[in-house]
C-alpha cells in the first residue's frame, strides 16, 4: 500500500476541518471548533486500482497572528489550499501559502478548493479570479463541506496527482 502525507492549508474558518471530516467520516457539524496546531486523520482510497493510504494533516488556519509552521509541511507529498468563497481575502492567504509551501517543499501537487458552494448567494469570489488560477496551471475545484459537493472529487483528484509523480 502506498502511504502519502497531505496537508490542508488555508485562512482561519475556511472549512478545512469540515472538509476533512466530510471526506473521512462523511459527516458535517454546524459547530465551529478552531484547530490548534495540527489534527491528523487517515483514510484509505483506491485510485486506478491502487491502494492509497492518506495521512491528512489539518493545519490550524492562518491569520495575521498565526502563521503556518513550516515544520508541519515536511514530508508532505501534496496539499490542499482551502478558500472560503464568501470571503475574498482568503484567496490572498492561499496565494501566500502556496509560495510558502513551494519554498519549503518544492513544487509538489496541490488542489485549490473553493469551499462553501452551498452559500453561492454570498460569494465574493468571481469566476474570473478562479479562471486566472486555472490559467496558471492550478487545479481549482468548488466544494461544500456541508452538502458534500465536490469533496470526494477533490481528494480523488489530488490522490491521482500523487500517483502520477
Amino acid at each position: 500500500m502506498i502511504q502519502k502525507k497531505i496537508c490542508i492549508l488555508g485562512a482561519f474558518a475556511t472549512g478545512k476541518t469540515s472538509l476533512v471530516q466530510r471526506f473521512v467520516k462523511g459527516i458535517f457539524s454546524e459547530s465551529y471548533l478552531t484547530t490548534v496546531g495540527v489534527k491528523i486523520d487517515k483514510k484509505e482510497m483506491k485510485i486506478e486500482g491502487r491502494e492509497l493510504h492518506l495521512i491528512l494533516w489539518d493545519l490550524s488556519g492562518e491569520d495575521q497572528f498565526q502563521k503556518v509552521r513550516v515544520s508541519y509541511l515536511r514530508g508532505a507529498s501534496g496539499y490542499f489550499l482551502v478558500v472560503d468563497g464568501t470571503r475574498g481575502e482568503t484567496l490572498d492567504t492561499a496565494r501566500s501559502l502556496q509560495r510558502t509551501v513551494e519554498e519549503a517543499c518544492g513544487p509538489i501537487p496541490f488542489v485549490l478548493m473553493c469551499n462553501k458552494m452551498d452559500l453561492t448567494d454570498e460569494w465574493e469570489l468571481g469566476e474570473n479570479a478562479l479562471e486566472d488560477f486555472s490559467r496558471k496551471g492550478w487545479t481549482v475545484l468548488k466544494t461544500s463541506a456541508k452538502t458534500g459537493q465536490g469533496v470526494e472529487e477533490a481528494f480523488s483528484t489530488l490522490a491521482g496527482k500523487l500517483l502520477e509523480g
